[in-house]
């Protein structure tokens, strides 16, 4: 179904009041294909009830898909399969990271210096997925329990439906030998890759106190992007994350209090956090609402969102480690090696809103980098959203956690903080 039709079926539905909620037109790429998502890919948003953003859409839509029985196939596909590795229209792929790693070494893969050939997750789901994330009602609803059930089986067997892939990893620190004159440490290869490199020496004494990270590094963070990116007249940090999976210590999140936790489990599946709809709805809610904005608050009226946001924007993540990474390190692959590839929207089901995230299916010439032992002081950055749509600039890369084969047995798994922003041109 057409992004029109449904609007217009929308719009016409029942006797609820017209809805106001802020609606992004679908900008894709130029030369870029449909994403792989519900509703023609127009944002929930278009379907929102009463206030609610969609989220009852969202929701039957996650039923609907579960009972249709198409994820149970996959799994059932991959389970049985013979023993080996799984013939797929992507390439081999492999139960596990074990398997995988035995078929790269007797292949006898190459990378080159400074890189490394190590197994990562792909999804072999090709269809739009759906997440109730942990705040939502619905989970401690009682009326609702065998709904819950059933989404909770489905969310629990979104690892069933990936499969290893092996992937060459190059050392982002000679982006220059395979680019010449391109350097990591510049803008010029945020807007050709998606991906960068950059320099800080950090203030912020202890990253596991949320109010600390919010009063030093935030700001810091946000005088970096604005030295980094040339034209830039604000930049947003508003919100963080805090990896660790040793962390012997409270990890409890509290949204209401700015406190994101500590996560003990690193994300494992090629992914990215925004999308077409998502860049945009994220950006408006953080201007005119301060939505979940861990940040300095924001006083735009609509008007003047809509002003900011005709202009250029992007919305980049910084990963700065806590001690030199030693395991699960984080990787991220260039736009040249996807851009005429359709995503896989994840619709990540809130009680207020309905985010979107990406994933991908594998391609064996996908271009990854990482940064071999990545110092407290090197800063990696990542592209999930540029405004600029003519394909003159990359408009995103995507990225994954992943085990590094070459690691010592006692190494120690990575402690970082993840900021997201937004800067403003």
């Amino acid at each position: 179904m057409g992004q029109l039709k449904v609007a217009a079926e929308s719009a016409a539905a029942g006797t609820h009041r017209v809805s106001s909620a802020y609606v992004p037109s679908l900008q894709r790429t130029e030369g870029q294909p449909p994403p792989i998502a519900a509703n023609g890919g127009l944002s929930y948003m278009a379907l929102d009830r009463d206030g609610d953003a969609g989220t009852a859409a969202a929701l039957k839509d996650a039923l609907a898909l579960i009972a249709e029985g198409e994820s149970q196939r996959v799994i059932d596909m991959i389970d049985n399969a013979p023993p080996g590795p799984i013939k797929t229209r992507w390439g081999l792929g492999f139960r596990n990271y074990d398997d995988c790693i035995d078929y790269i070494r007797a292949s006898d893969m190459k990378a080159p210096a400074g890189g490394v050939v190590l197994p990562l997750p792909y999804t072999v789901y090709e269809r739009p997925t759906y997440s109730i994330v942990p705040s939502n009602a619905l989970w401690r609803d009682p009326a609702r329990a065998d709904i819950a059930a059933i989404l909770r089986k489905s969310e629990e067997d979104n690892r069933r439906r990936d499969l290893y892939f092996p992937q060459v990893m190059r050392d982002a620190r000679r982006i220059g030998e395979y680019y010449p004159g391109l350097s990591p440490n510049s803008p010029e290869c945020m807007d050709r890759l998606g991906v960068s490199l950059a320099h800080l020496e950090s203030r912020c004494s202890n990253f596991y106190d949320s109010a600390e990270v919010e009063r030093v590094f935030y700001p810091e963070i946000e005088k970096l992007l604005l030295e980094f990116f040339p034209g830039a007249t604000d930049a947003l940090v508003y919100n963080h994350d805090v990896f660790d999976k040793d962390y012997a210590g409270d990890r409890t999140e509290d949204q209401d209090n700015k406190n994101p936790g500590v996560n003990a489990r690193y994300a494992m599946l090629v992914h990215n956090d925004l999308n077409d709809n998502s860049g945009r709805v994220r950006c408006r809610e953080l201007l005119t609402r301060n939505l979940r904005n861990f940040g300095r608050t924001q006083h735009y009226t609509e008007e003047e969102a809509d002003a900011k946001m005709s202009r250029r924007f992007v919305s980049i993540n910084l990963a700065k480690p806590m001690e030199t990474v030693e395991q699960y390190p984080f990787v991220l692959c260039a736009w040249p090696s996807f851009a005429d590839q359709p995503y896989i929207t994840n619709y990540r089901i809130y009680d207020d809103r309905v985010g979107e995230t990406t994933r991908f299916t594998h391609r064996p010439d996908h271009e990854w980098y990482w940064f071999p032992r990545q110092t407290p002081t090197e800063v990696s950055m990542l592209k999930c959203y540029d405004s600029v749509t003519d394909g003159s600039v990359s408009r995103w890369s995507f990225h994954t956690a992943c085990v590094d084969p070459t690691a010592p047995a006692d190494a120690r798994c990575r402690k970082n903080v993840v900021v997201r922003s937004f800067v403003f041109f």
